[in-house]
């Protein structure tokens, strides 16, 4: 949403005046005169990595030591599913073996922010997240575990708040090694 930004705020704000119309209310009482403006600001930060290819904000550093693994848990992120616009929210869990580099703990959690700026839907988050520290860090094997909460679910469809969804994906030695696998769970359980 970067580009033409004042082309969007138009679209935006007039899409936002239709819809608040097509719903039924007046865009122009006094509690919505400014929700078009409001609403191209939130969606300005809530979708800023669309259309980005690439997470390019992140150093490398080497590292000589055998560690096993290395874990991120419990990182909250919140992303809108591209079918219905509506949020979904949890925490995805990001492990690691390394094989000669490391990436600043800090970037995983930018990492997963930067992936859920963009209509998505829980299992495509959870590959990106997984693609991108695979591009980045060529680590030996990589775990990503997403556990979130979906409003197109929760307050509408089925109606069944508090319904829980987890997105897991493993490569390379996390994938092929068992026992890997089950050290990641049970670190990322272990609450």
């Amino acid at each position: 949403m970067k580009k033409n930004y004042q082309e969007n705020k138009q679209h935006i704000e007039s899409g936002t005046k239709k819809l608040l119309q097509a719903i039924g209310d007046d865009p122009t009482r006094d509690g919505l005169l400014e929700t078009p403006e409001r609403v191209f600001k939130a969606y300005s930060e809530i979708f800023a990595s669309t259309g980005e290819t690439q997470f390019d904000n992140y150093k490398l550093f080497p590292t000589d030591q055998d560690a096993d693994m290395v874990i991120v848990g419990d990182i909250p992120f919140y992303a809108m599913c591209e079918h219905h616009l509506l949020p979904f929210f949890g925490t995805v869990s990001v492990g690691y073996v390394p094989d000669g580099e490391i990436i600043g703990l800090s970037k995983i959690p930018r990492l997963v922010d930067w992936a859920a700026r963009r209509p998505s839907v829980q299992e495509n988050l959870t590959a990106l997240i997984c693609s991108e520290m695979q591009r980045i860090v060529h680590p030996k094997g990589i775990a990503v575990h997403v556990h979130s909460r979906h409003m197109c679910m929760e307050m509408r469809g089925i109606n069944r708040p508090g319904t829980f969804t987890t997105t897991s994906l493993y490569k390379g030695d996390l994938k092929t090694d068992a026992f890997l696998r089950q050290e990641f769970m049970m670190k990322v359980s272990d609450k």
